[in-house]
């Protein structure tokens, strides 16, 4: 397995594995749609996007992030938006690698932090990130309003 930040070549081998997480969440795949998301995010940096591939150079899981600062620290943070890991390759250690390099390029931003959601029903996910010295937040309440 080798993690290789994305590029426009990579850009069908990611849409392909953005595709599954979609569908994961429950939502439709939209291939033009997903293709023209992914692609303007990559074209305006607008996120990085690291992509976890075998020996084949197939596709088996993403991890994007998309900068946000922290008024008070005065510094760079990244917000770790999408990670996914095609099913046939789980349990094989993709996430820990995908989550391990989040963590490098942070580091080498020289951000504050790298920050993730998850569901509170994602219990297999929550072990992961607690076991990988991830901490989860007890003081803040996390509020939203839709804009359309």
């Amino acid at each position: 397995m080798k993690i290789v930040e994305a590029h426009p070549e990579h850009l069908e081998t990611v849409a392909k594995l953005y595709s599954g997480y979609r569908i994961f969440y429950g939502r439709e795949t939209e291939p033009d749609k997903e293709m023209a998301f992914l692609k303007q995010r990559m074209e305006n940096n607008e996120s990085v996007i690291f992509l976890a591939v075998d020996e084949d150079r197939s596709g088996m899981g993403f991890i994007q992030l998309y900068p946000l600062f922290s008024s008070v620290g005065m510094k760079r943070i990244w917000l770790l938006n999408d990670l996914y890991v095609d099913e046939k390759y789980r349990k094989k250690g993709v996430a820990t690698a995908l989550l391990e390099r989040s963590l490098e390029f942070g580091k080498s931003t020289g951000a504050l932090y790298v920050s993730l959601e998850t569901g509170m029903e994602n219990t297999k996910a929550q072990k992961l990130y607690e076991k990988l010295g991830w901490e989860k937040d007890t003081e803040h309440f996390i509020y939203f309003h839709m804009c359309d």
